[in-house]
This record gives structure tokens, sequence and C-alpha cells, in this order.
């Protein structure tokens, strides 16, 4: 297994061949990813443990609350982002199973200045 510190939390690959990859990741409270898509990637979520925030839009005021054992798809070009809530205590701990185009996020917007690609 491969653990990458991100600037929300973390991602741990615990699944990967040259067809899919599997991850958990760990939103800490209060962050989110980056609002992105991918031209490739297509990715499925299962909220397994907290809340889950999913814009799909630039509106910072319109998401989707995804709740424990709640699932999610993205298509390639669908425009996304997730997002632990503030006032949870602990990580939003999220499965995710995609195809395996890692470095394939197109940035719209991020909170931590990364850039936009």
């Amino acid at each position: 297994m491969e653990t990458v510190q991100t600037p929300w939390g973390k991602e741990i690959i615990w699944a990967k061949s040259p067809g899919y990859v599997g991850k958990f990741l760990h939103i800490n409270p209060g962050h989110r990813l980056s609002l992105q898509y991918h031209e490739k990637r297509e990715e499925t979520i299962f909220v397994q443990e907290g809340t889950l925030l999913i814009w799909t839009g630039e509106n910072e005021h319109n998401y989707i609350v995804a709740t424990e054992n709640s699932t999610y798809h993205v298509n390639p070009g669908d425009v996304h982002r997730y997002g632990s809530p503030a006032e949870q205590k602990y990580p939003t701990i999220l499965v995710e199973v995609s195809t395996n185009y890692l470095d394939d996020v197109v940035r719209l917007s991020d909170d931590y200045s990364r850039s936009h690609n």
C-alpha cells in the first residue's frame, strides 16, 4: 500500500493494476478536494465513515450531502468536488475505485493554490 499526504488529508492506494485503482480517501473536517473533472478517468466512491459534501459545479452553495453507505459515480467530464463538513469531529473516509488514470485531474478551482492543469 502507498500513502499520499495531501493538503486536505491523505490517500491510501490499496490496489493498483493497469485497469483500475482502489483508494481510501481521508478528508479532514473543514477541508475539500479541488473542483475538478477528468478527461478519461471514471470513478465510483463509497462513503465508509462520516458525511460527505459533493459539489457538482462552481456554485459554493449547491452541493449534495451523502451519508455513510452512500455511493456516487463520476463519468469523464463530470465536474465534482468532495469535502468533509467543518463541524464533523473526525475525517470523512471514502473508498474509491477508478480507472487507472491517476494524473488525469483538470483543476478548475483549488483551496490550496495548486496549479490548474
